[in-house]
C-alpha cells in the first residue's frame, strides 16, 4: 500500500495518512480484515518518521478504523454502524464547511451536486 504524501502541504503528514486510509476503506480499496504494513514498513515505504505513522495508526485505532494486535499486526476493522458521537462530529464539521461555502457564495445546488459525485465514489 503506497500512500501519496505531500511534504509541502499544510495538512500534517499523520493526518494525510489518516485521510488516505479512511478514503481507501470507504472506496473498498482496503477491505475489512486486510493487513496493513507495520509502522516501520509504512514509514519506510512513504519516507517518513515512524512516530508519524504511529500517531496516524493510533488515531485510526481510537476511531475504530483499524485494529492492532501485537501478534497479528494491524488490519482494517469491519465497517461500523452509525455512532451518535460520530454523527455529532460530522454535523459540526459539516456546519463549518457549509458556513465557509456560504461565505464563498457556493450555491446549495452546486454543493448537492458535488456531494452526490463524491458519495458515488464510495458506493462502487
Amino acid at each position: 500500500m503506497l500512500l501519496e504524501i505531500d511534504a509541502q502541504s499544510q495538512t500534517p503528514i499523520y493526518q494525510q495518512i489518516c485521510h488516505q486510509l479512511i478514503i481507501g476503506i470507504a472506496k473498498n480499496k482496503l477491505k475489512p480484515g486486510e493487513m496493513l504494513p507495520s509502522v516501520r514498513q509504512m514509514a519506510d515505504e512513504i519516507g517518513v518518521n515512524m512516530m508519524t505513522v504511529s500517531k496516524a495508526y493510533t488515531l485510526l485505532k481510537s476511531d475504530g478504523y483499524i485494529l492492532t494486535d501485537r501478534r497479528n499486526g494491524t488490519k482494517v476493522a469491519e465497517k461500523k454502524s452509525l455512532d451518535p458521537l460520530f454523527q455529532q462530529r460530522f454535523l459540526n464539521d459539516l456546519e463549518l464547511l457549509l458556513a465557509e461555502a456560504s461565505i464563498h457564495q457556493l450555491s446549495e445546488n452546486k454543493i448537492q451536486e458535488e456531494v452526490k459525485q463524491i458519495y458515488k465514489k464510495f458506493e462502487q
